[in-house]
């Protein structure tokens, strides 16, 4: 899936938006680490050491949370081990969890892991239904990591709630209105008024610009706000048959051919140009993504752009804390995996690290509802964020789900935008993810 670039590609996000945003959008980047070793009771001076095993940053050192829980807690002594990359990471978590070793008293999951952590590790880990609070959680968000039987196996870090981020200046110029409530009623409910909005935008546009940043961006917002993708509720593989990703796919292939959308690949430096360079008018836009646009604008783009809702809210990114049962302490673990993922911390997290919260109580905190971006303005992120978060779907994750949505859009939209028919760009993709299924 072209999910949020892992942690590790938002080390360059968060460095350009912590500065910029009362609570930064971005995170730094932790170097990497070793997380094969196993956990031991024993901190120093005889404190219970609690460890980690986390990959790219999940900001929780970086603002103090460690340090607050150790002074609320004088016997617990904290420890992290940090691997840069997630897909360095993950295979040796499910290594460690199938041979029941190595693993560290909580470990990190991301969103496009977890539900093959629920189907085949459930058994390996603690349920923290019994230390979290269900109800301070979005629904969807504890939904993703909870068995059919109703274990809870992780509790949520962050989420990725979607918007559609938009330069006003550009807007201005083809003869759209550009005040957001105005902009977001262009396209309200439906994602065919948005790709309308891009045929209006053409009509005027500045001169080599285009509606949208890539048609990966556009696949991947629609395929967002469904509840059911490529997966169903039984666990079977859909994609091919499922009408609303045909849909998406049609929709973005047809954008694509009427250049409504420029023929990049997101987070490639060719993309990176088009946002220096102003090249387009709009694009998907989860919260990590104004650190990106902060980190690839020039300086004069700052205040240009808004942000408005996006026609279906969804998600676009996220963690989990999990706690194998295999730890030596097992209990301690997981009081502060749920410490660590309430709303209080979770508040904290995002006015340093840009973390949106998965917990709506953060939403009432100062820090959520004050939240403001260099690069936007006077915009209420961090409300129009929260209304997005609470409208995203219980959506039905599979464990390949990134093999499906990285097809669709590496192998199968960018085509099009490339001079491929729709119809051979759809037999590209699809060969391609069933080989990759396959292997």
């Amino acid at each position: 899936m072209r999910a949020a670039p892992s942690r590790t590609a938002r080390k360059a996000l968060v460095l350009a938006a912590v500065a910029s945003l009362g609570a930064g959008l971005l995170a730094g980047c932790a170097d990497d680490g070793d997380d094969s070793s196993g956990s031991s009771s024993e901190g120093g001076g005889g404190k219970t050491k609690i460890s980690l095993g986390l990959f790219g940053t999940f900001g929780f050192e970086e603002a103090g949370l460690y340090a607050e829980y150790e002074k609320l807690h004088p016997g617990i002594d904290i420890q992290q081990t940090v691997v840069e990359r997630n897909e360095n990471y993950y295979p040796a978590l499910v290594n460690h969890l199938t041979t029941n070793s190595g693993l560290q008293d909580i470990q990190g999951v991301e969103v496009g892991n977890i539900a093959e952590i629920v189907a085949t590790q459930s058994g390996k880990l603690v349920d923290l239904a019994k230390y979290g609070k269900k109800s301070d959680y979005l629904e969807w968000k504890w939904a993703q990591a909870t068995t059919g039987d109703g274990l809870t196996v992780g509790l949520g870090t962050d989420v990725g709630p979607m918007a559609i981020c938009y330069r006003k200046d550009l807007f201005e110029k083809a003869g759209l209105p550009t005040d957001r409530e105005e902009v977001g009623k262009l396209w309200a409910g439906n994602w065919d008024k948005f790709v309308e909005v891009g045929r209006d935008y053409k009509k005027k546009a500045p001169a080599g610009t285009t509606f949208l940043d890539s048609p990966g961006g556009l696949i991947n917002a629609i395929l967002s706000s469904e509840t059911e993708r490529f997966y169903d509720k039984s666990g079977d593989v859909v994609y091919k048959k499922n009408p609303a990703v045909k849909k998406a796919f049609d929709l973005t292939a047809k954008a694509a051919q009427d250049k409504l959308v420029g023929n990049q690949t997101q987070f490639q430096p060719s993309w990176d140009t088009t946002i220096a360079k102003s090249k387009f008018a709009a694009m998907s836009c989860p919260p990590w993504m104004l650190g990106y646009i902060k980190g690839k604008s020039k300086p004069e783009s700052a205040g240009k752009w808004d942000v408005a809702a996006a026609p279906k809210s969804g998600n676009w990114g996220g963690s989990f804390l999990a706690v194998p049962k295999s730890g030596k302490n097992t209990e301690e673990a997981a009081k502060l995996a749920a410490w660590l993922t309430a709303p209080e911390q979770q508040a904290k997290l995002f006015a340093k690290q840009g973390s949106f919260p998965s917990t709506p109580p953060a939403y009432e905190s100062a820090a959520v509802k004050g939240a403001k971006n260099d690069m936007t303005g006077d915009a209420p992120i961090g409300e129009i964020f929260a209304a997005a978060a609470k409208d995203s779907p219980v959506q039905v994750i599979g464990p390949k789900d990134q093999i499906i949505q990285q097809g669709l859009t590496d192998n199968g939209v960018i085509l099009v935008a490339q001079g491929k028919s729709p119809e051979e760009a759809w037999e590209t993709a699809t060969k391609t993810i069933d080989n990759n299924l396959d292997q």
